[in-house]
This record gives structure tokens, sequence and C-alpha cells, in this order.
């Protein structure tokens, strides 16, 4: 859904992916850009979707770039739920069009090796200003990979707004 020029997730895909990432993790990406999904967090991957066990289909998420100048890891069967509100935008109508633009042009999918890794093209590090060491943390139906100063400094720069956030959404 569009609201007030920005893109909100129909309220009904958090009801219906229960994937439970929670916590925070630090890792590192290594020299070919590969990004070690936390072992806490793999365990969250539907077993009939996938897993490291070379008979089953390999287990793959959708990485994408956020504005904050994060990257966002969905399971695709919360992409797809996202997938379906965002098809529904009109072809026709400018704006929805160009969110549509916007939301794929940000958009990979990827899959974890054998050793839960996944590949991070140099764009998307780029984006994230990672070089190496990254904060992974745990956001219910997604996990969010930050460079850990920047990290810092958004919860630094957002520190006294968490009660007023909190009241208004809760």
């Amino acid at each position: 859904m569009v609201k007030n020029g920005r893109f909100w997730p129909n309220r009904s895909i958090v009801s219906v992916a229960m994937a439970g990432f929670i916590g925070k993790e630090r890792h590192a990406v290594d020299e070919k850009g590969r990004l070690m999904i936390p072992a806490r967090f793999r365990r969250k991957f539907p077993e009939a979707f996938g897993s490291l066990d070379s008979k089953k289909e390999p287990a793959s998420l959708y990485v994408m770039k956020s504005p904050d100048r994060s990257l966002e890891l969905y399971l695709p069967d919360v992409w797809e739920e996202m997938a379906r509100t965002i098809s529904a935008l009109s072809d026709f109508h400018p704006d929805e069009r160009l969110l549509k633009t916007l939301m794929y042009e940000s958009l990979e999918m990827v899959e974890l090796d054998r050793q839960g890794r996944i590949p991070l093209s140099r764009e998307f590090l780029d984006h994230a200003g990672i070089s190496r060491d990254v904060v992974i943390i745990g956001a219910d139906t997604k996990m969010i990979v930050w460079e850990p100063a920047r990290l810092s400094e958004v919860l630094e720069g957002s520190s006294g707004r968490f009660a007023a956030l909190a009241g208004r959404y809760f």
C-alpha cells in the first residue's frame, strides 16, 4: 500500500510470515564478499524450504538495499507476500510505476552456500558502506545488515526518539 507517498507493506504480511528473527550478531564479510548468516537465524528457515543438506533445494534469500543505507534480508515466503502488494500497483500511475522500479532496482536474490554464506555484490556492499565487519539485526520477519559505525551513528542520532516513536505506534 502507498501511504503519504511512501511504501507501507500490507500488515497481513507480518501475520503470514513467522520467521521470528530476534537478536544481534557481529560478523564479517570475507574477501569474496560473502556474508555468513548466523546459525541461530538459519535455524528459523523453514525445514522444507531449504537447508545446507545437499539433497534439498539450496536456501535462498532476497537482499534489498534500504534507503537508510542498510541491507535487508528476506526469506522467499516473506518477500512473495511483499511482491504481491507491489504487483498490485499500477504500471500506468507514474508514482506507483516509479515505486516498482525503485523496489526492484534495489533487490537481488542470492543462494546460501553449504557453509551458510550468501554472496553480496559490490554494488550492495558499497550502498551499505560495508568493507568487512557487519552487525546483523534480527527484526522478526527480516534480517537487517549494517556497517557497525553507520549503525552506531543512526542509534546515537535517534536515541531520544524511542519513547516518542513507541508511543505513536504502540
